[in-house]
């Protein structure tokens, strides 16, 4: 039976890019370092030769994938979604189920190229000597420790050994990110990604701004420093702690 390929010559280069990581994303949470760039052809319906045209060799592939996992563009649109007519606990629990899909689907390609020895590169964006950000071997590196960590999502552990839950919701640094053209000048890409994120979840406050303790850009802050604190702490069988019960007792106190 012939295979039937993507015609992938109208595309542009950019074009062509996206659609080979989209592609290739879910055979790197599936096969880590181990993925081919031939199943990778398969998957998008393309020759194994168009990946060449776009990308020197696997390693960059692999580098795009880790910067598109760690992009939180598909949770902040979702966060956009939220309907700002229902109760603030619900809109702030279906930003937390948002925002913690993103580190699950971050986690899964950032674990499985950990587990399959991919750990200690530089990572895209980042030299050698390191830069202060979170280029993407460091987060493969982040994602891979065991210790307390380790019984939750692989993406979670990493957003928990940040060092500061807002941060970790945003990710890494931004694919395509340029200096003074796609965030201000003097900031790196991960700063961006935490001020979009806090700027989204901040919108959901606005309908109650006059009533509010604090200014909605503050309380963000806070609760995504609440929604990546350990929600499994204490180990055990605890159950983990529920993006409606955050939001609840966030909104409302822990008094009935």
């Amino acid at each position: 039976m012939t295979e039937t390929r993507r015609r992938a010559s109208g595309m542009t280069p950019e074009q062509r890019r996206d659609m080979i990581v989209k592609a290739a994303l879910p055979l790197v949470a599936e096969h880590g370092a181990a993925v081919t760039t031939a199943q990778v052809a398969r998957a998008a319906a393309i020759g194994e030769a168009t990946i060449f045209r776009v990308f020197a060799d696997k390693d960059a592939l692999l580098d795009a994938c880790v910067l598109q996992a760690l992009d939180p563009a598909r949770a902040l649109r979702e966060i956009a979604e939220v309907p700002l007519d229902q109760p603030l606990a619900a809109r702030l629990a279906e930003a937390a189920e948002a925002l913690r899909a993103h580190l699950d689907r971050m986690g899964a390609v950032i674990g499985a190229l950990h587990a399959t020895g991919r750990a200690g590169r530089p990572g895209p964006g980042r030299d050698a000597a390191g830069d202060g950000r979170r280029g993407g071997g460091e987060a493969v590196a982040a994602a891979g420790r065991g210790g307390p960590d380790a019984g939750r999502g692989r993406g979670e552990a990493d957003a928990a050994g940040a060092g500061d839950g807002a941060g970790a919701a945003a990710g890494g640094d931004e694919p395509g990110a340029v200096e003074g053209r796609d965030r201000p000048a003097g900031t790196t890409g991960r700063e961006a990604s935490v001020a979009r994120t806090i700027a989204a979840v901040a919108e959901l406050f606005e309908p109650e701004r006059a009533s509010l303790r604090l200014p909605p850009e503050r309380l963000a802050a806070i609760y995504l420093s609440m929604l990546y604190a350990r929600p499994g702490l204490g180990g055990g069988d605890r159950e983990p702690v529920r993006a409606q019960e955050l939001a609840e007792v966030f909104v409302h106190g822990a008094l009935a």
